[in-house]
């Protein structure tokens, strides 16, 4: 009896073991990958070429859940809402740290949150009309000034990120231009094409082919270092010290996600991001990956929530204004 008894009490421990250990194998089952924004944009498109090696990587299934609408906040708060066990994680961009200063969020930006992996950045260029009287940041700034609101600069939309790079820009160096919203960032591109307005704070990568054929004059872009794709143009920062308004991507987790799912994924997107297949995937739509531990993306983070509510303050933004 007694032997019985010890037995059943080894093969027990034995299973309970057995369970741990299978426990412990991420991910047994398929990961979904919030994206708050449609299908076949920006970061939907560095979603999808990044989490098919992801899924080679972890021999499992990453599906890429689209949840469009209000800026990014309702997939956000999907994805921010969901169980914190490693099977459902957010693509954000820029947005995520901007729409905390312009929305009434049902989540907390940091504290509902567990950072993941800082993967990209794509710079704007500060373009003007090659009519116009600026041929560098400093004349811009000056003509701005001589002229205050004569300059109109363009956005795709009230509280966009090229609305919010402008504000910020005009905010340190005093210049004061008009804004003029449109319903995308392309019209406005267009209209500046056409001389409809004179300046824009618009992606690099969809600017450069208008600058190489002389349609715009590219001034400046809004990184801290000069764009691998257009080293010979100058960083707004460069003249004034300090300025950074840029377009991210990274990768977040709910609260609660298990410190050993966020060091994988973390080492993960590292080793891909150096990948060079990755790199020409990223190369065509302007992004430049940087990678880095999870504390370099919280710093990210806790500077341009702080960054943006100041903008959005100061100029005093409303949506639908």
């Amino acid at each position: 009896m007694r032997n019985d008894w010890l037995t059943t009490a080894i093969l027990g421990l034995l299973f309970a073991a057995g369970g741990a250990q299978a426990q412990e194998i991420y991910p047994p089952k398929p990961i979904r990958l919030v994206v708050p924004f449609p299908a076949g944009g920006q970061t939907d498109i560095v979603a999808r070429s990044l989490m098919q090696k992801i899924g080679e990587a972890f021999k499992q299934t990453v599906v890429v859940d689209n949840r469009p609408g209000a800026g990014g906040t309702i997939g956000a708060e999907i994805g921010v809402k969901a169980p914190g066990d490693g099977y459902t994680l957010i693509m954000i961009s820029t947005s995520y740290t901007s729409n905390a200063a312009l929305y009434k969020l049902a989540y907390h930006p940091m504290n509902d949150i567990v950072p993941i992996t800082y993967i990209g950045e794509i710079a704007n260029l500060v373009t003007v009309h090659p009519s116009g009287p600026a041929r560098n940041i400093k004349e811009l700034v000056a003509y701005a000034k001589a002229n205050p609101g004569k300059i109109n600069y363009g956005s795709g939309g009230t509280g966009s990120g090229n609305h919010l790079a402008a504000e910020f820009f005009s905010q340190m160096t005093g210049a004061k231009f008009t804004h003029v919203p449109y319903k995308g960032a392309t019209s406005a591109v267009n209209d500046l094409i056409g001389g409809n307005i004179q300046l824009i704070f618009g992606g690099l990568p969809g600017l450069i082919p208008h600058v190489k054929a002389n349609r715009v004059r590219g001034l400046a872009v809004t990184s801290i270092k000069r764009s691998n794709s257009v080293p010979d143009i100058p960083t707004v920062a460069e003249t004034v010290p300090g300025y950074e308004a840029v377009s991210w991507a990274s990768i977040i987790g709910p609260r609660g996600v298990p410190r050993d799912v966020v060091t994988r994924w973390n080492r993960e997107m590292d080793r891909i991001l150096q990948q060079p297949d990755i790199k020409q995937r990223m190369a065509v739509i302007g992004l430049e990956p940087v990678g880095g531990p999870p504390e370099r993306l919280r710093a990210l983070l806790v500077r341009d929530l702080a960054k943006w509510r100041k903008v959005v303050k100061t100029a005093d933004i409303k949506l639908g204004g």
